[in-house]
C-alpha cells in the first residue's frame, strides 16, 4: 500500500537520515515546540507515517508543558487509562528506573488493552545512563507483508483478546515489588478488549499486525494452538531485520506511530538511573479488513485512577 508524502515538505531531505531499512529516521535541525508552523507539523506527521518512528536530538529545551503542546498538534491528548497522568499534565507519565514497574522490557504496543489505544507517543529523555537503556522498535506493517499469503489470510480472520491483567509472574525479571506495583496501580481497573489481529491503518491504508505482550488469547482458538500462532506471528514482528535500535542521549525525543509499531525498552543498565517522560495522543478504534471495529468486553474498576506525583 502506498500513500502520498507531502510534496511541499519543509523539512529538507538532507536533514532526514534513515536509521534502518524498514523503519526509523533521525530528523535534524528541527527545534520542537508547540508553536511550529502548520506546514512543519504536517511534514513531521508525513515523515512519521513513512518511517513509523522518528528521532530528534538536542531537545533539552522542552519541559512537560512544551512537550504536551507539541504532542497536542497531532490530536487530543490521552492520559493512561489506569496510571493517570503526572500532576499538572494531561497525558504525561514518567518512567523512572528507580521506581517499581518502570522498565518496559517486553515487546508491546502501548495501551492495546483498551479499544481506542493511543495513535502517537512522544517520549523525551531526562536522565540516561552512560551505557545501556536503548529502546528498540519494530514495524508491524512490514511484519504482515513478510507473511506468506496463506498466513496473511489466516491473520486477516483472527481476533485476539488483549488485557492489562496478564500473568507478570512469567517474566523472570519482574521483582516482587514490581508485581505489587503492577497489581495495585497498572491493574487498578481490569480491561479485556478484542482487536482484529490485522488492522487497517486509518491514514495510510496499510495492514498492520496488532499483537504484543498484552495478548491473552485468540478468539475461538484453543490456548495451545493460540500460543503457537502467537509465536509465529510475533516472530515476524521482532525479527532483527524488522527493527531499529536507538541509543539515547539526554535531551532526545522519540516519536512513534503506535498503530504500526511495537517497542521494547532494553533492561541492560543495571542499577544506573534512567528517566523518560511520555506524552500520548488519543487514537481511533481499530478496524479490521472486514470493517468490524475493536470492542472492550470487560472493564472492572478496582478504584478510580488518580494523578501521580
Amino acid at each position: 500500500m502506498t500513500y502520498t508524502v507531502l510534496s511541499d515538505c519543509d523539512v529538507p531531505r538532507g536533514d532526514i537520515v534513515k536509521c534502518a531499512a524498514r523503519l526509523g529516521a533521525e530528523i535534524r535541525n528541527v527545534k520542537l515546540s508547540g508553536g511550529l508552523p502548520e506546514q512543519t507539523i504536517g511534514s513531521i506527521n508525513e515523515l512519521l507515517l513513512e518511517h513509523k518512528v522518528i528521532f530528534f536530538r538536542d531537545q533539552g529545551h522542552l519541559d512537560d508543558a512544551e512537550q504536551e503542546r507539541f504532542a497536542l498538534r497531532f490530536g487530543k491528548l490521552a492520559p493512561h487509562p489506569t496510571l493517570g497522568a503526572i500532576k499538572g499534565t494531561a497525558s504525561i507519565i514518567e518512567l523512572d528506573s528507580a521506581r517499581a514497574g518502570s522498565r518496559a522490557d517486553l515487546w508491546h504496543t502501548d495501551g492495546t488493552f483498551v479499544d481506542a489505544y493511543p495513535k502517537i507517543a512522544v517520549l523525551r529523555s531526562l536522565v540516561i545512563p552512560p551505557f545501556g537503556g536503548d529502546t528498540v522498535w519494530s514495524n508491524t506493517v512490514t511484519a504482515y507483508l513478510d507473511l506468506a499469503p496463506p498466513l496473511q489470510r489466516l491473520a486477516d480472520k483472527l481476533w485476539a483478546v488483549h488485557s492489562n491483567a496478564f500473568d507478570y509472574a512469567i517474566l523472570a525479571r519482574v521483582s516482587e515489588l514490581d508485581k505489587k506495583h503492577l497489581d495495585e496501580i497498572f491493574t487498578r481497573t481490569i480491561y479485556q478488549t478484542e482487536h482484529p489481529v490485522v488492522r487497517v491503518h486509518p491514514e495510510t491504508g496499510e495492514r498492520a499486525l496488532v499483537l504484543g505482550a498484552l495478548v491473552q488469547n485468540f478468539v475461538g482458538v484453543p490456548k495451545y494452538d493460540g500460543q503457537k500462532l502467537f509465536d509465529l506471528f510475533q516472530s515476524h514482528i521482532t525479527a532483527l531485520e524488522n527493527t531499529v535500535r536507538w541509543r539515547w542521549k539526554e535531551g532526545d525525543v522519540a516519536m512513534w506511530d503506535n498503530r504500526a509499531t511495537q517497542h521494547y525498552a532494553v533492561n541492560d543498565y543495571g542499577d544506573q538511573h534512567r528517566v523518560v517522560r511520555r506524552a500520548t495522543v488519543a487514537g481511533e478504534v481499530p478496524v479490521g479488513i472486514d470493517g468490524k471495529s475493536s470492542v472492550t468486553r470487560v472493564k472492572t474498576p478496582k478504584e478510580p485512577a488518580a494523578e501521580v506525583a
